[in-house]
């Protein structure tokens, strides 16, 4: 049984083991209560951030790292598009976008408008991290004026990626997504992995409605 340990960017690992049909628990960690009380959580990742895996003798951390892992250990899977095929160097680079070029920088504009002092929502690093989102953006915003999906025809795990990365923008970061942006987005929340991850992340769910009315 492989435990993933928290939700937040846990969610894009829940969604994929939905997707693959993979059979796992969640873990809940509490970080705004305190991450460091959580003694069982951090034997298995000392640094405290989530989501992190346990899957036998095996601990990964680090959500693309994850999804990587899964995918190799228990594939093939369509989610992966092979080394040959036409559309994996488009699958590996949005795979990997979602994160290094989307969340990691939309985390920072999220932290200042949730967590910083009034004075400091909008200080230099967070419009700099903006900058950094809203660039990386138009390199999804071409690609999915050419195809449906991140990689071609077909919804890989690269889709899993960017749309965590998109929602939370949207959700919490005061991004406002173009219209090809929320079309691509109600075609990949429309699936049926996503909505059974839904239901297993109940913080996330409830966390999302609350932004939502916000």
């Amino acid at each position: 049984m492989i435990t993933v340990f928290g939700e937040g960017r846990g969610f894009r690992v829940v969604w994929l083991l939905e997707a693959m049909g993979l059979p796992y628990r969640l873990r809940p960690v509490d970080l705004l209560n305190g991450v460091e009380k959580d003694t069982e959580f951090l034997a298995i990742n000392p640094a405290g951030f989530i989501p992190a895996i346990q899957d036998g003798d095996v601990t990964v951390v680090e959500s693309i790292a994850i999804m990587e892992y899964l995918m190799a250990r228990y594939g093939p899977t369509p989610l992966a598009p092979s080394p040959h095929d036409p559309g994996f160097p488009t699958y590996q680079q949005f795979l990997h976008l979602g994160e290094a070029g989307l969340a990691a920088s939309i985390y920072f504009v999220v932290g200042a408008r949730l967590f910083a002092p009034e004075s400091e929502r909008k200080n230099w690093s967070a419009g700099q991290a903006l900058g950094v989102f809203e660039s990386r953006l138009t390199l999804v915003t071409r690609q999915i004026a050419r195809t449906p999906y991140l990689a071609g025809e077909r919804f890989t795990a690269a889709d899993i990626s960017v749309t965590y990365a998109l929602e939370l923008a949207k959700t919490v970061g005061g991004v406002t997504l173009g219209a090809a942006e929320r079309a691509y987005m109600a075609r990949t929340t429309a699936q049926e992995s996503y909505q059974r991850a839904m239901d297993t992340c109940a913080s996330r769910r409830a966390w999302l409605a609350q932004a939502s009315e916000n």
